[in-house]
């Protein structure tokens, strides 16, 4: 890597803790990923990109910035791409995957909160997230109760927080509601940006996040063969960097791999045996680096053949219609779209374990583990209807809730073994 230490030092960054940090990420990186055997060569963009996460990607943003453009920050796949790429504008996800300052995070939420909301405080507060200090403005949402009294606390250590309201009824009010909202947030960042959003314009950026949609979902079919041609590690890892990598770039660098996983298909090359345990993940979203689950799954004797997640199936499953001429039609394609997203937030969800089937027989799967996050409310409470449905349905299931620590690593390892095992023929 080369040495961004000033770009750092600019954007106002804790040097010394960020130092740390990358330390850590570099050494937990190769022996979770570049440890694996019979890895596709298109995984070595992904490597790059990894390599480079805080120095080159931040490094194109800054220079974005330098001419005018503008950099906005999400924690959430609820806010549209699409729009922000309209404004001529650049969306990334923020930091929040991993403990980080917990001592100073509690000075702000109660100890008992979910990992993922006092993740991105910790990356605030002990400044070492440059996707964070680079933005224009940063978007919260009120996905579920903790995120919204936690965007409370965080306005006052960013002062550039937008936040969106978001419905928790698929009814006719929550699609107006939603509709409101991105049209709320259209006019922040047309006022942000000086640019007005045309027809023309957001049929471009629509046709552009479609694209890199689509290519995830090529990956995600390819991810049903016998044997698996990808690792479900190498398939999570490429999702995680859609959130933050140039979408262009990335959807050529998906395509990429998927005619190399093509042609693995074709002549039965996979990365484990054929017959191996294939388990399908549900639940709470894995941003970087939060591998914990995935590398024991992995390393017990399952290969992880699809996520349903934010950060997987649930993020990108539906495309958005371009069949319209209007920016107002247009944007009713965008609230079409994201309004099937069944986050665990919303009531009724009955969809949502209708998906989760549809995966499990889409990609071959044998079982399906259910991942929460400690204190996640939402997914922790729909783990058991969920768990219900699926045995209701014959379907192996196995309820997991963790957090981002290590200290449960061995007790996971225990009953993923035995679950594996179950699976075999």
């Amino acid at each position: 890597m080369a040495d961004y230490r000033a770009m750092w030092k600019d954007l106002g960054m804790n040097l010394e803790a960020h130092d740390m940090l990358l330390d850590f990420l570099g050494k937990y990186y190769a022996d979770t990923f570049l440890t694996q055997n019979e890895r596709p060569e298109g995984m070595d963009y992904f490597n790059f990109v990894m390599s480079e996460v805080h120095g080159l990607r931040i490094k194109e943003l800054m220079d974005q910035k330098a001419v005018g453009r503008k950099v906005i920050g999400a924690y959430c796949v609820f806010v549209p791409e699409e729009l922000v790429l309209a404004v001529d504008a650049t969306l990334v996800g923020l930091c929040a995957g991993a403990d980080y300052a917990l001592d100073q995070v509690e000075q702000y939420l109660p100890r008992n909160t979910c990992a993922l909301i006092k993740s991105a405080f910790g990356f605030k507060l002990g400044g070492v997230c440059p996707y964070l200090e680079a933005t224009d403005l940063v978007v919260g949402e009120n996905t579920c109760d903790g995120k919204k009294k936690a965007f409370e606390s965080l306005g006052g250590l960013i002062d550039n927080l937008y936040v969106m309201d978001l419905p928790q009824v698929k009814s006719e009010q929550g699609r107006a509601l939603l509709k409101a909202e991105y049209i709320r947030f259209k006019e922040q960042i047309e006022e942000l940006t000086g640019v007005t959003i045309t027809a023309e314009k957001l049929k471009e950026s629509i046709a552009v996040v479609n694209a890199k949609r689509g290519a995830l979902h090529r990956l995600a079919k390819l991810r049903g063969a016998d044997p698996a041609p990808i690792s479900g590690l190498d398939a999570l890892l490429a999702n995680q960097i859609a959130f933050f990598d140039d979408p262009v770039r990335f959807t050529a660098s998906v395509n990429t791999i998927c005619d190399e996983l093509e042609k693995r298909v074709a002549d039965k090359v996979g990365v484990f045996p054929q017959g191996t345990p294939r388990i399908l993940i549900s639940g709470c979203p894995m941003a970087v680096p939060n591998w914990k689950l995935p590398a024991i799954i992995e390393s017990c004797g399952g290969v992880i053949v699809g996520e349903e997640s934010c950060i997987g199936e649930r993020g990108c499953r539906n495309l958005v219609s371009t069949a319209a001429e209007s920016v107002d039609e247009l944007i009713d394609g965008i609230v079409d779209r994201y309004f099937k997203v069944d986050c665990a937030v919303f009531t009724p969800n009955r969809e949502r374990v209708e998906h989760i089937e549809e995966m499990f027989q889409g990609s071959n799967a044998d079982g399906v583990i259910h991942y929460g996050l400690q204190f996640c409310q939402p997914y922790l409470m729909e783990a058991m209807d969920v768990e219900k449905k699926l045995e209701d349905s014959d379907i192996p299931v196995l309820r997991v809730e963790t957090d981002y620590g290590q200290e449960d690593v061995g007790q996971l390892k225990t009953r993923v073994e035995a679950f594996v095992e179950q699976l075999r023929p």
